[in-house]
């Protein structure tokens, strides 16, 4: 797709804001056309069409709601960005609901709406290639199972849990904590010839040390105090089936050993008992932790290590998927407006565009409590950039962005330095506000900048 390929019509009664825009757009490659009415831009709606309309909420005849609204009917395929300097929720709802790809708030930065304009009309072409070949893409190119995402990473993984699912292979997999790897166990073993059979989960770091072996291997009647009946150790209750351990780096030395044995010997001996019980069971295991770091300090034993990581599997942190964040969102804001009967259904680009600016150090486990808490507590069925329920994790945010680490080689794998600047713009505007005890006037000064400044700041960053 090029640009030049691209008509964007603009509808604003300000000429200083045309100019303004028909400027930065043709430099960027776009045929533009403007409108200086309502009425103007609904007769070039209906003898031309164009691939997006970029229209301000306030002219001086009719709205650019309707506008908007009679941009759909002549073309329902049109991609639609309303723009307003009287910004309110109300307005961005209303105008969303009638069908526009997002709502941008005046004054804006330049950079962010170029880029909303060009994720819209990719958009528009993705969707466009879609009814061509009359069909949309199938979940598996967005889902995997319960797995979702389609970044590059993620496509991977999908290839070798395909590879992997059919052997009797151990498979270890490693990634920070919330980062999915519960689901990747869970989509090797689906997709086996054992999906019929148990996935049985243990939680190696949630079992009391006195209590290990008798959980995993189980124990007889009468063999130690309290053990008042037979009772099936999970291992056995896995048979045929799938064991995942998880949080495999938390056994102690002592278990390993006997757990080395039933991973080589696929045997065991319950608590009490003299006979050895040979389960047929695949084993997966998970952690957060460097296990070969482990070995080398002497606290996991490199023979169970070993026998454990036949195959790694290596879950990306959400920071390094980001592609992926919009998709997620997405799917727990389904997820939690079934769960709670509301009818929120979309988040805006700006909102999702604030998420990726965000590092998640609890990963997809904080962004679904984010959505989960967000859905909670809208009263609209879009969640805008203030919608988001951002008040516990706020200070994370601007911490985050304060205490970053600039490695400069990261650049080898790329990085968007728009965003990396719009990070440290919004640490020194809030450490601004901190000393000053929000006097804006004062904050304006300690930067350097003039209020007019200041304030055009604050409301693109939404602070």
């Amino acid at each position: 797709m090029t640009n030049e390929k691209n008509h964007i019509l603009v509808v604003d009664d300000e000429l200083s804001m045309r100019e303004l825009l028909v400027i930065m757009l043709e430099k960027k490659g776009y045929r533009v056309s403007c409108a200086e009415s309502g009425t103007k831009a609904v007769a070039f709606l209906r003898k031309e069409k164009v691939d997006l309309l970029l229209c301000d909420i306030r002219l001086g005849d009719i709205s650019g709601i309707d506008v908007l609204k009679i941009a759909k009917e002549e073309n329902p395929h049109a991609v639609v960005i309303m723009i307003s300097a009287f910004s309110s929720a109300e307005n961005a709802v209303e105008a969303m609901n009638a069908g526009a790809y997002d709502y941008v708030p005046k004054p804006f930065d330049n950079a962010e709406l170029i880029l909303t304009i060009q994720n819209a009309l990719d958009l528009k072409t993705v969707q466009q290639e879609k009814r061509d070949l009359d069909g949309e893409m199938s979940p598996r190119d967005l889902h995997f199972g319960k797995i979702v995402g389609n970044s590059p990473r993620m496509m991977y993984i999908y290839d070798m849990v395909r590879q992997v699912a059919n052997t009797r292979t151990n498979v270890l997999i490693t990634g920070e904590s919330g980062t999915g790897k519960e689901l990747i166990a869970r989509a090797i073993h689906e997709q086996s010839d054992r999906k019929e059979k148990p996935f049985v989960i243990i939680n190696c770091g949630g079992i009391p040390e006195t209590l290990m072996e008798s959980e995993f291997f189980g124990h007889k009647k009468g063999s130690f105090t309290g053990a008042s009946h037979d009772k099936k150790g999970l291992l056995e209750t896995a048979h045929k089936g799938t064991v995942f351990l998880d949080e495999i780096g938390e056994i102690n030395q002592s278990f390993q050993v006997k757990l080395l044995r039933a991973v080589q010997e696929k045997s065991f001996k319950a608590v009490g008992d003299t006979r050895d019980l040979f389960v047929d069971i695949r084993i997966i295991t998970a952690t957060n932790r460097n296990l070969t770091q482990e070995v080398i300090g002497g606290r996991f034993r490199e023979d169970l290590f070993y026998r454990l990581n036949v195959i790694e599997i290596k879950v990306p942190p959400l920071r390094e998927r980001k592609t992926d964040i919009q998709l997620l969102a997405q799917h727990f804001l389904d997820k939690y407006s079934k769960e709670m009967g509301k009818q929120v259904t979309k988040i805006s680009s700006y909102a999702i565009e604030l998420l990726k600016k965000y590092n998640f150090p609890g990963n997809i486990r904080e962004l679904e409590n984010l959505l989960e808490r967000s859905v909670a507590l809208t009263s609209t069925n879009i969640l805008l950039p203030d919608s988001l329920a951002l008040s516990v994790n706020k200070k994370r945010w601007i911490e985050g962005v304060k205490d970053r680490r600039f490695d400069l080689d990261e650049v080898a794998h790329g990085v968007s330095l728009d965003n990396i600047m719009t990070e440290i713009e919004r640490a020194y505007l809030e450490k601004a506000l901190e000393y000053t005890n929000g006097n804006k006037n004062k904050a304006a000064e300690l930067l350097g900048i003039t209020f007019r400044s200041l304030r055009y700041r604050l409301e693109k960053l939404t602070l």
